[in-house]
């Protein structure tokens, strides 16, 4: 039972699926969002109940905004989340530095950690296997690489500390609020808005590339859940299946009533991931966790919901 929890990057896209989803289930619970607004939208928490505030964690007004706060659990998903971004500097202030100054404060609060990981630290995998936690990791760019060294940093942290750190490894998230990213949301949600203004959705070519696409509320679902691991570790949360962006496009056609074929062109990124599909038995086996939507059941939901046809 949560009485006090805190999220960081509450605004964004994950967090704020996350806040509301833990502001039903817990009620009674108070809940802090830190947020510095540069990839979110407050249109995300409409309906949301607690306190909001603007915060950088990766500087020290982090430890001025939170002194009156005790939470019982942290989620940590504030981090430049635009896998473009080639500033290193920036990034890992950002991210890995905003990780160090999360973990120091709830060294001071004795409190568990759950933050976001990402898929993107196994790099451009050439066999067609799920991937498993403990695979060799290889960033292909600075984001992953910031993820990687997150990921290291946790494990040196809980070793030393004491502190319970788990990491949830996302893979491709996609759903509702995530329109305010704009170029940088999910592909599902680009190929929707291509083919909703009628025009051919444009994949690279020859659209083989396969992905794990989790549908978000399986994401957040997930995340809740690993908060109850026994000890510090990582997670992969996927959906356990890869799609291809050609079977995207024929889920979105069937959803939408449209017939479009798609539109074939160069990938302009050396670093790009050809294949991604999560390995699924540890956080089945350890926390019981399952996925419940396919990608079939996932996009008919999300266009549905984009379309209005059904609330969020």
């Amino acid at each position: 039972m949560f009485h006090n929890i805190l999220i960081t990057g509450g605004a964004g896209f994950i967090g704020s699926n996350l806040a509301l989803k833990l502001q039903k289930d817990y009620p009674d619970a108070n809940i802090l969002i830190l947020d510095d607004f540069s990839s979110a939208n407050f249109k995300n928490l409409k309906g949301f109940k607690g306190i909001v505030l603007s915060c950088d964690v990766s500087t020290d007004e982090i430890f001025f905004k939170v002194e009156d706060f005790k939470p019982d659990i942290i989620f940590h998903l504030a981090s430049i989340t635009d896998t473009t971004v080639v500033d290193q500097d920036l990034m890992m202030r950002k991210n890995v530095d905003g990780f160090r100054n999360i973990l120091q404060f709830a060294y001071d609060e004795e409190c568990p950690v759950v933050y976001a990981s990402s898929a993107s630290v196994y790099g451009n995998v050439k066999d067609s296997v799920p991937l498993k936690e403990d695979r060799e990791k290889s960033p292909e760019n600075v984001y992953a690489f910031s993820k990687y060294i997150m990921d290291n940093i946790a494990m040196e942290f809980s070793e030393k500390s004491g502190i319970k750190v788990v990491g949830v490894r996302y893979f491709n998230v996609y759903g509702p609020r995530e329109a305010h990213k704009g170029k940088f949301a999910s592909m599902i949600y680009q190929l929707y808005l291509q083919m909703k203004n009628g025009q051919r959705p444009r994949i690279f070519k020859w659209g083989q590339q396969k992905r794990d696409f989790v549908y978000v509320k399986d994401a957040v679902e997930a995340t809740i859940i690993a908060s109850k691991a026994q000890k510090s570790t990582v997670y992969n949360v996927g959906s356990g299946q890869a799609t291809s962006f050609n079977e995207v496009i024929q889920l979105l056609n069937q959803a939408l009533g449209t017939n479009y074929e798609p539109e074939y062109f160069d990938c302009p990124y050396d670093f790009y991931q050809e294949f991604t599909q999560a390995d699924m038995t540890k956080i089945k086996e350890e926390l019981g966790f399952v996925p419940k939507y396919s990608i079939q059941r996932g996009i008919k939901e999300y266009v549905d919901i984009l379309e209005g046809r059904i609330n969020e």
